[in-house]
């Protein structure tokens, strides 16, 4: 969430920052400080009218003493006025301040500079692209069909229990599940993230914390009886831990990892380019967030890129790692890296990671501070997460990528954890 202060002092800088996003933000913001001189203009009449109640309640009395009865009386209903007009200020200074919440949500995050310009993912740039393309035998299949051949995924028996974008994972597709699972959170831990186990579902407070809500786009399973929120992404509920909380300095930055299952109803997902686990609405991801000091939040940014970037090379996977431009940045994030793998059977590049850094854009809204020595009053923290990784395309890529004509090998990193080095 913007800080008003901000957009009321530059305006046009907000206005012209979100073209990069394409977002138009004129209406918006011209409403905002609008309401702003509405406000200022209501808090100033309030000041005035109880400078002169305080004045008039002190003269009563001397009237009353030197028998001014019928100055006294008229001051008295003055002050009556006077209390009635200062009632309706509060009101209306209570409703315009109603009005800029409304609108200050609506507004998203500015880009980083870095951003470049572009309406959608064909306009991102790619940074690096690591890695050689495999070479698959003749008759080589895409994850669905080889899923299928080893029963490793059913994706039939998943509709027939719940719907569409629901697999089923069987016997060695388990295993590799929990081999990937437990391989990112060893690896998050050993780079000093602490494990957090948290739950799956969340309220509206911490929906609204972390930019989830209110959702435009219809992507959360809500629980209506109890309003409650199935969770998009780890993220969320981690983050969280943070909400109105105020930090030492010292102890930044803050480094969290999480495994949970990830719900997303992913509107509108059909045809050819979401077969099998290319979208998926219930997948399993390891996430890492970080709660860092705004003069260090890009440093740190770069380095959770580069631990992600060791992830993927430790799979064996090929990847690109793509700057997202400012069409394609969520509402959220100021600065956005996806992490791309290529599937040799699909022969196209799946992301399996965004790493993103929030600014305060987050951490307003959670009202997350930290104290530093040398300041008495509290400053804003900024939020980063991303994926390390999501599941469903990194075992796309894994079985196509490594099928042979006798098996699917599996990468000398996993090998440990799965206790089989083929399927």
């Amino acid at each position: 969430m913007l800080n008003l202060k901000f957009i009321q002092d530059s305006p046009e800088l907000v206005i012209e920052k979100l073209k990069k996003k394409n977002f138009d933000a004129r209406e918006i913001v011209d409403k905002i400080v609008d309401l702003y001189r509405q406000k200022n203009d209501a808090q100033q009449k309030a000041e005035q009218a109880k400078s002169e109640m305080n004045k008039i309640s002190k003269e009563i009395g001397v009237l009353f003493r030197e028998g001014k009865k019928d100055e006294a009386d008229a001051a008295k209903a003055r002050t009556s006025e006077l209390k009635d007009t200062i009632k309706q200020l509060d009101s209306q200074f209570s409703d315009i301040e109603n009005k800029v919440a409304e609108l200050q949500v609506l507004l998203p995050n500015l880009p980083h500079e870095s951003v470049p310009f572009g309406k959608g993912e064909e306009d991102n740039e790619i940074v690096k692209t690591v890695g050689e393309m495999p070479q698959l035998p003749d008759g080589a299949m895409p994850h669905w069909e080889l899923a299928q051949k080893y029963n490793l995924i059913d994706f039939e028996l998943g509709v027939k229990i719940t719907g569409a974008g629901f697999p089923v994972y069987r016997g060695k597709g388990c295993r590799l599940q929990r081999a990937l699972i437990n391989f990112f959170l060893d690896e998050n831990r050993n780079a000093g993230y602490e494990e957090i186990q948290p739950p799956l579902v969340v309220n509206e407070d911490s929906g609204f914390g972390t930019g989830q809500l209110p959702d435009k786009e219809g992507q959360m399973y809500h629980v209506n009886l109890d309003n409650l929120y199935l969770i998009p992404t780890a993220e969320v509920p981690v983050t969280n831990i943070y909400r109105n909380v105020i930090l030492d300095a010292k102890d930044l930055p803050l480094k969290n990892t999480a495994y949970s299952a990830c719900f997303r109803r992913e509107a509108g997902s059909y045809g050819k380019d979401v077969r099998g686990l290319n979208r998926l609405h219930q997948f399993d991801k390891v996430e890492i967030v970080q709660i860092a000091h705004p003069d260090k939040s890009y440093g740190i940014l770069d380095e959770m890129v580069q631990h992600v970037a060791g992830l993927v090379e430790k799979l064996e996977l090929p990847y690109r790692i793509v700057r997202l431009c400012g069409g394609d940045l969520s509402f959220t994030s100021a600065l956005t890296y996806d992490f791309e793998v290529w599937s040799a059977a699909q022969q196209k590049w799946l992301e399996v990671s965004s790493v993103s850094n929030f600014e305060s854009f987050q951490a307003n809204r959670l009202k997350l501070r930290f104290r530093d020595e040398n300041s008495k009053k509290p400053q804003i923290a900024h939020t980063l997460n991303g994926s390390a990784l999501a599941l469903p395309r990194i075992v796309a890529a894994l079985l196509e990528n490594n099928q042979t004509s006798d098996g699917i090998r599996i990468p000398k990193a996993l090998v440990p954890y799965t206790g089989f080095e083929k399927i």
